[in-house]
């Protein structure tokens, strides 16, 4: 991991009114605001699918001329820039894609969706890599996107793999976003981190973007409309929570860490049980009965 002689770092969570269309001049003038407003800013991060929207007939080649530009902006602003996510086609396959941009304006990592949002998200082929990053003198990044975060071992190997914080692009519009601050809340308290959920609102979502400290205490809760979330974070105390339990509670990673048992569901074969192969094929429901 990168050295570590900074504790402090601040990040602003964009949660923007967008369309479902190309969205690449408004992302440019609120980065360019935020940046103008709190010059402190060192992270920019906004919601899943952010530049166009949820169709995958939108989808880029990698080597699109929109990174450029999505680079340009970084390096314009100084600033780390995830641009939530966009739909990325490659070989003739889709993935839901999200790259991490410095303020030199490089791609340092890029992370394909492990968990598209079946069967809903369709055409969609999941990734298999699981993406760190570091910020240099600060410390380790891991990266999910929405569906992700509702299978705990997402966020917990991004954990074992060095990181502090989790920044997670969300793109999220049901009934159900009551149930996703919770499971946001869970995985900062479960993992010891900060947990960065940035939804989108507009015609794609309901907002309500949340940011948790590694304890699972909320640090803000936005609303349902545009509203920019700029924060300081203190990777120190994920090191002193990490340490000695949050309020000098639970130590949940080194727990983890000593318990030798070895869970059934991830042996080989092992998610293959009845209770399991039960539920049938993953399918869209019909009508009620079916």
């Amino acid at each position: 991991m990168t050295g570590q002689n900074r504790r402090n770092f601040s990040i602003a969570g964009l949660q923007l009114e967008l369309q479902g269309s190309d969205n690449l001049d408004l992302i440019e003038k609120e980065v360019g605001a935020v940046k103008r407003r709190f010059p402190w800013v060192e992270m920019v991060v906004l919601g899943e699918l952010s530049l166009f929207g949820a169709s995958v007939n939108k989808a880029v080649a990698s080597d699109s001329a929109v990174l450029d530009r999505l680079c340009d902006i970084a390096r314009k602003n100084k600033v780390w820039f995830i641009p939530g996510s966009f739909f990325e086609k490659v070989q003739g396959k889709i993935y839901n894609l999200a790259v991490v941009i410095n303020p030199d304006g490089e791609i340092v990592a890029r992370y394909r969706k492990i968990f598209p949002f079946f069967p809903y998200e369709e055409n969609v082929t999941p990734g298999s890599e699981f993406v760190v990053f570091d910020v240099p003198e600060v410390g380790r990044f891991g990266l999910s996107i929405c569906y992700d975060m509702w299978f705990p071992e997402t966020v917990r190997t991004l954990v074992c793999m060095g990181a502090e914080v989790i920044i997670h692009p969300t793109m999220t519009n049901t009934i159900d976003r009551d149930v996703e601050l919770a499971i946001a809340r869970a995985n900062a308290a479960m993992n010891q981190c900060y947990f960065f959920d940035i939804n989108v609102s507009g015609d794609y979502g309901f907002g309500r973007s949340i940011v948790c400290g590694p304890g699972g205490e909320i640090i803000h809760q936005a609303g349902t409309g545009r509203e920019i979330i700029a924060v300081d974070i203190d990777l120190g105390h994920v090191r002193r929570v990490r340490e000695r339990g949050w309020n000098g509670l639970c130590q949940v990673l080194k727990s983890f860490r000593d318990n030798e048992i070895s869970f059934p569901p991830y042996a080989e074969g092992g998610r293959r049980t009845e209770a399991l192969t039960g539920l049938g094929k993953l399918t869209k429901p019909l009508v009620m009965g079916d």
